[in-house]
C-alpha cells in the first residue's frame, strides 16, 4: 500500500510540472488577451491593422506593432462577429484579414486530447496498481521462505576466539568443532562423526551470541544466523516451512554453520501448551528435530543454539545426535573479568591511575554485558563532566549505578528521616564489619539511589561458588540489622526496611526448603519447581509436602530469622558506641568510603558478645 501510494504521488507531482510547464510557454509568447469589445472600439478607431483568425481565436496586430489576441464564439464567423456589431466596410478597408486553417494534428489533438488524458491517467493508475500487486504476490510466495542471515566473514568487525575474553573451557570444547569443519579428515579417518549441534548455557549477557561469531571467524565457513522468534507465525506451517527453507539453504553452501539464537522460543517442551498437535510452534520443532537427525542425513551442516532456559526444552532436542554437546558459559570470574575490561576499554581513554583488578574486585557476579555496559556509564559520566579521561572516581560511580541505580542528590528529605537512614544504614555496616567471615564493607551512604534511601556496599574479597548454613545466617542478621537499630533508637519501625526484611524471609526460606539445611526437617527439598504454563499464566511451583510439614517450614523460618536477630542484636549493643560514630559522620559527610568507615570501627573482628 505505501508503494502503490508513493508512485501515485510521484505520477501526480510529474503531471503537475508539466501542466506549468505548458502555462509558462503559454505566457511567454507576449500576446495579451483582450475582449471583443476591445477590438470592436480598436476597429472604429482605426487603431487595428491586421487580423488573423485561426479556429476560435483572433490573433489582432495593431498598427503601433501591438499583438493581442481575442476569443470568439465556438462557430461564429469572424464577418458575423463584426456584423452583429455594426462595423461598416469602410472601417474595414484598411485592416488586412486572413483566415488560417488548424492543422491535421493541432485539430486532432484538440479534439482527442479532452477525452485521451483521463483514459491516460487511469491507465497508468492501474499500472501501478498491478505492479504493486505483483510485488505482493511474489512476497507472498516466499512468506515460507527463510530470512536468515548471511554472516560477511570479510568484514572489518570479524570476531575471532582472540577477541572473546574468559570463558576459556567453552572456547575449548567450541575450537574442536572449529577443527571439524576446517580439517574434517583428521576426525573421519579415525571413524570420529562431526557432531550436529552445539547448545550453549547460559545466563542473559554471558557472551552466546559472541562466541557463535568467533566460530564462523575462525573456522572461515558460511554463517547463517536466526533468532527461534523469526521461525514462528500466525499462520499455519510457515514456521515449518522456514526451517525446512534454513536447511535447504545450508546444505547448498556446506560445510557450514546455522546458528539459532534462543532456541526456547521454539524448543519447549511439547504438550505444555494449549495447541495440542496442530501447534504452530510445536510443528516448527518438529521440523527442527527432522532436520537435524532424521532420514535425511546433513553432512557437514552445524547447528549451534543458545539459550538461557534449558530446563524448558523438549527432551528430544537434547539427546545424542541433535545437539551433541552443550556448552555451559558461567559468569566469570575475577581473573576473566579483568579480561573482559581490558577488551572493552580499547577504544576508550584511561585516566594513569585506573586500575582495572580493583574494578573487576568490586563487580562480582557482573556478566560481559554488565562489564561493558558499566564502563559506558563511565564514559557517559565523564562526559557530563566534560573531563577528557575516565577516572576511577566514575568507574566506581557507574559499578554502583548499574547495582543499584542512579544517585537522587535532588531528592529533600527532613531532618528525621535523614536521622533514621544514618541508623538503619550505620545497622546494616556494623553488623556487617564485626561478624566473622563477612563480606567487608566498601562504602556507605544516607544519599538516594535508584528506590533505595541509602546503601551499604559490601564486596566480596573472592569469588565464592558455595555457602555454608553459617553463611545464610550472617547475611539474614546483616539484613535485620537495619530493622533492629530503627526500633531500639525511635521505638518503631519505618517501611524503609520492607526490602530487607523481604529478603531475609527468602533467605530462610530457601535454606530450608531448597539447600536442606534445616536440623528438624533434615535433608531434603521442599516443592517442585517446575514451570506450568496456562493461559499465560506461570506457576512456579507444586507443593510436595503436606499442611503439618508447611507448618513446620513456617517455624523453621521463624526460628531462623529469630536467631539471626538475636546475633545481630548482640552486635549492635556491644558495638552502640561505633555506631553512634558512624552516624555523626553519615550526618556530617553523608558518604563513607570503607577507608573512612574503618578508620571509625577500627580493623574487623568477632565481637567480644559473641564469644
Amino acid at each position: 500500500m505505501k508503494s502503490l501510494f508513493k508512485n501515485f504521488a510521484l505520477f501526480f507531482l510529474v503531471f503537475l510540472v508539466i501542466a506549468a510547464i505548458f502555462s509558462a510557454f503559454s505566457q511567454m509568447n507576449g500576446t495579451t488577451k483582450v475582449g471583443i469589445e476591445t477590438l470592436i472600439s480598436q476597429i472604429d478607431q482605426e487603431q487595428v491593422s491586421s487580423m488573423s483568425v485561426s479556429g476560435n481565436e483572433i490573433e489582432v496586430t495593431l498598427k503601433d506593432g501591438t499583438t493581442q489576441t481575442v476569443q470568439k464564439e465556438t462557430g461564429e464567423s469572424l464577418s458575423t462577429l463584426l456584423s452583429n456589431f455594426e462595423i461598416s466596410a469602410e472601417k474595414l478597408q484598411g485592416v488586412a484579414i486572413n483566415v488560417e486553417e488548424p492543422s491535421g494534428f493541432s485539430y486532432w489533438l484538440g479534439a482527442i486530447l479532452p477525452f485521451a488524458l483521463p483514459l491516460i491517467i487511469i491507465g497508468l493508475l492501474f499500472f501501478f496498481m498491478m505492479r504493486s500487486a505483483q510485488g505482493m504476490n511474489s512476497k507472498a510466495m516466499s512468506f515460507g521462505q527463510s530470512n536468515a542471515k548471511e554472516f560477511d566473514l570479510g568484514n572489518k568487525e570479524k570476531i575471532t576466539f582472540a577477541d572473546v575474553a574468559g570463558a576459556k573451557e567453552a572456547k575449548e570444547e567450541l575450537h574442536e568443532v572449529v577443527e571439524f569443519l576446517r580439517f574434517p579428515r583428521k576426525f573421519i579417518d579415525l571413524g570420529a562423526r562431526i557432531p550436529r549441534g552445539v547448545l550453549l548455557l547460559g545466563g542473559p549477557g554471558m557472551g552466546k551470541t559472541l562466541l557463535a561469531r568467533a566460530v564462523a571467524g575462525e573456522a572461515g565457513v558460511p554463517f547463517f544466523h536466526m533468532s527461534g522468534s523469526e521461525f514462528v507465525e500466525m499462520f499455519v506451517g510457515v514456521g515449518a516451512s522456514r526451517v525446512r527453507s534454513l536447511f535447504q539453504k545450508a546444505k547448498k553452501q556446506s560445510p557450514c554453520i546455522v546458528f539459532i539464537d534462543e532456541i526456547d522460543a521454539v524448543g519447549r517442551r511439547r504438550g505444555a501448551g494449549l495447541g495440542g498437535s496442530h501447534d504452530e510452534r510445536e510443528q516448527t520443532l518438529n521440523q527442527i528435530l527432522v532436520e537435524m537427525d532424521g532420514f535425511e542425513v546433513t553432512q557437514n551442516v552445524i547447528v549451534i543454539a543458545a539459550t538461557n532456559r534449558p530446563d524448558v526444552l523438549d527432551p528430544a532436542l537434547l539427546r545424542p545426535g541433535r545437539f551433541d554437546r552443550q556448552v555451559v558459559i558461567d559468569r566469570p570470574d575475577l581473573k576473566d573479568r579483568e579480561e573482559i575490561l581490558k577488551v572493552h576499554v580499547k577504544k576508550k581513554p584511561l585516566a594513569k591511575e585506573v586500575d582495572l583488578k580493583r574494578i573487576a574486585e568490586r563487580t562480582p557476579g557482573f556478566s560481559g554485558a554488565d562489564l561493558a555496559n558499566l564502563l559506558n556509564e563511565a564514559a557517559i559520566l565523564t562526559a557530563r563532566e566534560d573531563k577528557k579521561v575516565i577516572g576511577m572516581e566514575e568507574l566506581f560511580s557507574a559499578i554502583e549505578k548499574v547495582m543499584i541505580g542512579p544517585e537522587r542528590k535532588s531528592r529533600i528529605i527532613n531532618d528525621k528521616e535523614k536521622k533514621i537512614t544514618a541508623y538503619h544504614e550505620a545497622g546494616h555496616a556494623v553488623v556487617a564489619h564485626f561478624l566473622p567471615n563477612s563480606d567487608p564493607v566498601q562504602k556507605v551512604s544516607i544519599i538516594a539511589r535508584g528506590q533505595a534511601g541509602g546503601y551499604t556496599l559490601k564486596v566480596p574479597t573472592e569469588d565464592r561458588y558455595f555457602q555454608s548454613k553459617s553463611d545464610f545466617v550472617n547475611d539474614i542478621a546483616i539484613l535485620l540489622a537495619g530493622h533492629l537499630i530503627e526500633k531500639e533508637v525511635f521505638g518503631e519501625v519505618t517501611t524503609g526496611a520492607t526490602s530487607d526484611l523481604r529478603r531475609a524471609t527468602s533467605v530462610a526460606r530457601s535454606l530450608i526448603t531448597d539447600y536442606g539445611m534445616s536440623d528438624v526437617l533434615g535433608p531434603r527439598t521442599f516443592g517442585q519447581k517446575e514451570e506450568m504454563i496456562f493461559l499465560g499464566r506461570e506457576i512456579h511451583e507444586q507443593r510436595d509436602y503436606s499442611e503439618k510439614i508447611a507448618e513446620q517450614i513456617d517455624h523453621e523460618i521463624y526460628s531462623y530469622i529469630s536467631q539471626a536477630s538475636d546475633k545481630a542484636s548482640a552486635i549492635l549493643k556491644a558495638q552502640r558506641e561505633k555506631l553512634e560514630k558512624v552516624v555523626a559522620a553519615l550526618l556530617d559527610k553523608e558518604t563513607l568510603e570503607k577507608e573512612e568507615f574503618e578508620a571509625i570501627v577500627g580493623p574487623a573482628s568477632p565481637s567480644p558478645a559473641l564469644a
